[in-house]
């Protein structure tokens, strides 16, 4: 289990996060979303223990990682830009990793290069950004970590190889128990591999769930009356958004699906009908309700 415990960091007098506090239970995929500036790409540098925070400790089964060795080999993080040596190739980063990292599979490196078909002697710098990222992921998971960090990790990647990548995160969780914690704008791609996420925004988190418990707490509504749509209906429900088309009513709501659904019920709708949200489409009615502008977190 990895334990974030009220972290606080600044740079220059600048406040970056406040009081951080949430865990990441083992063999999950943890989404940490937020706008630009939010504070994202502090927290995972500060969990992976490149930062150290001004307050506050980032333990892994209870070991502290900041400075700590041995923790720190079982945890790899892949920054938004990934970095290779000038005029390395895949190969000559491997040997690099092999030296560094004690539980270093060299089977492992071998079948992901076959996987993704990258040629394992030319200069990565030659390549795109989208192959320089699968080379991260390659070199990454051959070292066998317990934890996986990852920022942006899809940014660049066309579809295919997006899916073989997702699909070699998941299998990994699932086979190894692994531990990923992964940053990115793009809720559809979250929405997909996660089961908890987080939303950070000024630094701190706005919001903090399972994603199945957020997705049964919010519905989205259409209703109909055959007269005027009773007025003490909107008065009983948590509405997070309204609006008329037409004879039909569209509502967000928020609460326990079968409370919702007894109460409309209740006062005898001719059309009533409980549809499915989206990750993208809740992030945006929860976001309007504490009046935070939602596009700011979504890059289409």
């Amino acid at each position: 289990m990895i334990e974030i415990k009220s972290i606080n960091k600044a740079f220059e007098g600048t406040k970056i996060l406040h009081d951080i506090s949430f865990s990441v239970q083992k063999a999950s995929i943890y989404g940490l979303l937020g706008s630009n500036g939010a504070g994202k790409t502090t927290l995972l540098k500060t969990i992976a223990g490149v930062l150290k925070p001004e307050s506050g400790e980032v333990s892994v089964n209870a070991q502290p990682v900041y400075e700590n060795i041995p923790t720190k080999e079982t945890l790899f993080f892949i920054p938004d830009q990934p970095f290779f040596f000038a005029h390395y190739s895949l190969t000559q980063m491997a040997r690099f990793y092999q030296n560094t990292y004690s539980r270093w599979d060299e089977d492992r490196f071998q079948s992901l290069s076959k996987l993704f078909g990258i040629d394992p002697h030319k200069n990565l710098h030659k390549f795109s950004k989208g192959v320089q990222r699968q080379a991260a992921f390659i070199l990454a998971l051959a070292t066998q970590p317990n934890v996986l960090i990852l920022d942006e990790p899809m940014d660049g990647l066309d579809p295919v190889v997006r899916k073989k990548a997702k699909s070699v995160l998941i299998s990994e969780v699932a086979n190894r128990d692994m531990t990923i914690i992964i940053s990115s704008h793009n809720l559809r791609e979250v929405e997909d591999i996660c089961d908890h996420i987080g939303i950070l925004h000024g630094g701190e988190f706005l919001l903090e769930k399972e994603l199945d418990d957020l997705k049964s707490g919010i519905h989205k509504v259409q209703l109909a009356f055959k007269g005027d749509i009773p007025e003490q209906l909107f008065s009983d429900l948590d509405i997070l958004h309204n609006e008329t088309r037409g004879s039909v009513s569209l509502c967000i709501v928020r609460g326990d699906e079968q409370r919702v659904r007894s109460l409309i019920q209740s006062y005898h709708p001719v059309i009533f009908d409980l549809l499915p949200l989206t990750l993208e489409e809740i992030f945006v009615y929860e976001m309007e309700d504490v009046g935070y502008a939602i596009q700011n977190i979504m890059d289409q």
